[in-house]
């Protein structure tokens, strides 16, 4: 990147811009991704100067003693401002405008809202109205970008207002929806796995893949996110983004370039192809809980039927994958810490071995996406000793152990595709309507429901409802 940008981050002093943004920043710039003149601008209401907002941030994240530390910050600076109230962002443009006059020309801007959603109206609108989302003039407006984060709406509904709303203000070429999913190594590397392998693309269909499986799941319970979880539920915090975002990598077709509107409408038509179950499927489709001691965290309601657990099932409908159950989960308080992608094909015994016995469970792809990122094949071999014993065995690949590190951090990957104008790992607006309505038929069947969530035990795989979701069709969950 050699073009000097200016990042302006609205909420600097939120966990999302210290605990995120700003180190990846900071890794970019030791890694000499960001060129030789930048500007970072955190915009909140506390009362710092820069340099009380660069004393914040080297204790936050402990680099005081680093020189790179110190010469990075040289190009921090802090605006002190409320979202609702227009002075902050007059305040803003006399800053940028300075920068520009620094330069000698009108820079690349980007705004990231890195705030709770509840925020993004009243700082959309301030941007339209102060002009700031125009740029510094002279056709600059072309350069100005828009990064927000999920979640984008809470309803179909909502992720339409919002829709509107930001296309007011800004074309669709400018909008970045941050899903930092996409930004994972393993993530990015399914495409190269699927395309670049010719052994995988001929049985990635109806005729070898039995079924699929997706599973995000998490040790830990809400801790201090109560207030913000409550209400909303784990399958609209992490099932309309992260989990669609996942089965699309497993379930689109091949994109006619590895370039932007490329994968991008790829990843949308397989999206657009999910069977959307109408509330009254919901029941027997989709399974909700709560683990059993979620009514006594902090800032949750003590009567709460927001569910810390979802598991569905949908089908995709193209002919590639047309009867093919995608089983999908993800819970908080799990068993385990694992975010990952099982593709499980069908298990036919080779007449050889018809009279030896088979695995019950044949071959098995695995896409980990964390902990240990990397790709696990399961197969079936020869069990050691004098008589034939079919087994499966794993071969395993690790990109800590193979490539000496886990990739690039998903924030650096999305800043630096965001400051160099590349939209390829950002969701569109027709794939969030698609996603949404799905999501919010599923919701609307809960309503219907209006019955007691089910609880289940911390530590577990959720409730008995999630196992038998699989069993009534002969199958069980791989964790």
């Amino acid at each position: 990147m050699n073009s000097p940008f200016v990042i302006v981050i609205f909420g600097a002093t939120g966990d999302l811009s210290q605990h995120k943004l700003l180190p990846a920043l900071y890794s970019l710039y030791k890694n000499k991704l960001l060129g030789e003149k930048f500007y970072i601008v955190g915009f909140a209401r506390r009362g710092f100067s820069d340099d009380d907002y660069r004393e914040m941030l080297s204790e936050e994240l402990g680099v005081q003693n680093e020189p790179e530390w110190v010469e990075f910050t040289q190009n921090v600076y802090y605006q002190q401002g409320l979202f609702d109230e227009e002075a902050g962002y007059n305040a803003l443009i006399k800053k940028l405008n300075g920068f520009d006059e620094e330069i000698g020309a009108c820079i690349t801007r980007v705004f990231y809202l890195a705030t709770p959603p509840d925020n993004y109206e009243m700082i959309l609108r301030h941007l339209e109205r102060t002009k700031l989302s125009e740029g510094c003039g002279q056709g600059s407006e072309q350069w100005t970008r828009l990064a927000i984060e999920k979640p984008f709406g809470k309803d179909l509904d909502t992720a339409r207002s919002l829709d509107m709303l930001l296309s007011k203000t800004f074309e669709e070429r400018q909008i970045y929806r941050v899903d930092h999913y996409l930004g994972k190594e393993t993530m990015q590397n399914m495409i190269a796995f699927r395309f670049a392998n010719s052994i995988f693309e001929p049985v990635w269909n109806k005729e070898h893949i039995d079924h699929v499986q997706i599973t995000w799941a998490e040790k830990e319970g809400v801790r201090t996110r109560g207030k913000f979880f409550d209400g909303v539920g784990i399958l609209r915090d992490v099932g309309q983004n992260h989990l669609l975002q996942m089965l699309a990598t497993v379930a689109m077709e091949q994109p006619n370039g590895f370039f932007k509107e490329g994968v991008r409408e790829a990843r949308v038509n397989a999206i657009k192809a999910l069977r959307c179950p109408t509330p009254s499927d919901v029941r027997e489709l989709v399974v909700r809980g709560q683990y059993a001691g979620y009514r006594n965290e902090p800032n949750v309601d003590l009567q709460s039927q927001t569910e810390t657990f979802f598991a569905a099932k949908l089908f995709v409908d193209t002919p590639r994958f047309a009867g093919v159950p995608f089983y999908l989960r993800a819970g908080k308080k799990m068993e385990q810490e694992v975010m990952e992608m099982k593709i499980v094909f069908k298990q036919t015994c080779h007449i050889l071995f018809k009279e030896y016995g088979c695995p019950e469970v044949g071959n098995v792809l695995t896409i980990r996406i964390q902990p240990n990122e990397g790709i696990t094949m399961r197969v079936i071999a020869k069990k050691p000793g004098n008589s034939l014993s079919l087994d499966t065995v794993d071969m395993r690949f690790s990109y800590h152990q193979t490539f000496g590190g886990h990739g690039a951090d998903a924030y650096e990957k999305i800043l630096l595709d965001i400051i160099h104008g590349d939209q390829m790992l950002f969701n569109r607006s027709d794939e969030l309507e698609s996603s949404w309505h799905l999501i919010s038929n599923i919701l609307q069947g809960w309503e219907k429901e209006k019955g007691e969530i089910a609880t289940y035990a911390e530590g577990t795989w959720g409730p008995a409802s999630a196992n038998q979701l699989l069993e009534q069709d002969g199958r069980k969950w791989l964790s």
